[in-house]
C-alpha cells in the first residue's frame, strides 16, 4: 500500500537581509525564532527556523539568508506565496499592524470561503494571512496577542510550467482535488493546502523574495525510504537520495512542472536540548571545530 503524506511540513524561502527577515517573522508576525543554524549545504550562510512553541511539523517558516543574493522573480517555474493561518475577524488586526511596521500589504481577496491578505517581507517575498483552518497553536512569546496569533501555515500557490503533471505528483503524495475557483485549482489533505495556478506567467527567477520549496511531512524513516522508491519509478521527476536534516530526515523530488518539493520526517522539535533557542548559533556536532571560523563570516544580528 502507498504511503501518503501528512501535509505541509515546512516552506522555505530565499532573502537577502538577515537582520530584516527576523525583524519581520519574529517581531511583526509573532512567530518564534526557533532556530539560528546554518545552511547544512553552506556553512557559513545562515538558515533561520521561525514556527510555533516547538517548531512542529506545519508551523514553520525557514529562512535562508544570502547577503549577496539577486533579486529573484515570482513565474513559472516556482511557488507563488506561501499563506499562514489566522483566526477570522483578525484581519484588520493584521493590517494595521503590517502597515505600522512599513510593510507592503494589498486588499483582502476571497476565494474557498476564506479571506486572504495578501503582504510582502522586506525582501519582497510574497505572503498571506488567511482566514483558514488552524495546525497549530500561536507563540505566545512575543507581543501579539493570542487571539490574533499565527496557527500554522494554511498552504502555498504554485506556478507551474507543467499542471497537469505536478497535479499527477500531488495525486501521488495523496491530495484530493478539493475544487477550482477561477484558475486556482486546489489539492488538499490532513494538513494545509496546495493550490495549483493555472494561468499564464513568465518564467521566473531564483533569487531573493522568492520560495525556494515547500516540505511535506512523512510518518517515519520507513516510510522515506518507501516514498524514494515510489518517486524513482516516476520518469516525470527528479528524485534525492535520503538526507540527515540534523532535525529530521528528507529527500527532494522536482517533477517535470518545475517545482521542488521536499519529503521530511515528523514529528519535529526544534527545541529539544536548546535552552535558548533562537538566542544563539546552533551548529551540528560536525561543524563545531569550526565554530570561530563560522561565525566570523557571519553577519552580527
Amino acid at each position: 500500500m502507498r504511503p501518503t503524506v501528512r501535509g505541509i511540513h515546512h516552506v522555505t524561502g530565499i532573502v537577502r537581509d538577515a537582520g530584516a527577515n527576523v525583524g519581520f517573522y519574529a517581531d511583526t508576525l509573532g512567530l518564534r525564532f526557533l532556530k539560528r543554524t546554518v545552511d547544512l549545504e553552506d556553512r557559513f550562510s545562515y538558515h533561520f527556523h521561525y514556527g510555533d512553541a516547538t517548531g512542529s511539523a506545519g508551523s514553520v517558516l525557514t529562512s535562508f539568508p544570502f547577503p549577496d543574493e539577486a533579486d529573484g522573480r515570482v513565474g513559472r517555474p516556482q511557488i507563488a506565496d506561501a499563506s499562514l493561518a489566522v483566526p477570522a475577524g483578525s484581519l484588520g488586526y493584521w493590517r494595521d499592524r503590517l502597515a505600522d511596521a512599513g510593510a507592503e500589504v494589498g486588499a483582502v481577496e476571497e476565494r474557498f470561503a476564506e479571506r486572504a491578505l495578501p503582504v510582502r517581507d522586506p525582501d519582497g517575498t510574497r505572503l498571506e494571512l488567511v482566514t483558514a483552518r488552524a495546525h497549530a497553536e500561536p507563540w505566545d512569546g512575543g507581543d501579539v496577542p493570542a487571539e490574533h496569533g499565527i496557527r500554522g501555515v494554511a498552504g502555498v500557490s504554485l506556478l507551474s510550467a507543467s499542471p497537469f503533471v505536478t497535479a499527477s505528483l500531488l495525486e501521488t503524495f495523496g491530495f484530493e482535488r478539493g475544487g477550482q475557483e477561477g484558475d486556482r485549482v486546489r489539492y488538499e489533505t490532513g494538513r494545509g493546502v496546495v493550490d495549483l495556478l493555472d494561468r499564464e506567467a513568465p518564467f521566473g527567477r531564483e533569487g531573493a523574495g522568492t520560495i525556494h520549496h515547500v516540505a511535506f511531512g512523512v510518518e517515519s524513516d520507513e516510510a522515506l525510504h518507501e516514498w524514494r522508491d515510489v518517486l524513482a519509478d516516476r520518469e516525470d521527476a527528479r528524485v534525492s537520495y535520503v538526507k540527515d536534516r540534523e532535525f529530521y530526515r528528507s529527500l527532494y523530488v522536482r517533477g517535470a512542472g518545475g517545482i521542488l518539493f521536499e519529503l521530511a520526517t515528523e514529528p519535529t522539535d526544534l527545541t529539544a536540548g536548546d535552552p535558548a533557542p533562537g538566542e544563539h548559533l546552533y551548529l551540528p556536532d560536525r561543524f563545531e571545530e569550526d565554530r570561530d571560523l563560522i561565525e566570523s563570516q557571519l553577519p552580527p544580528l
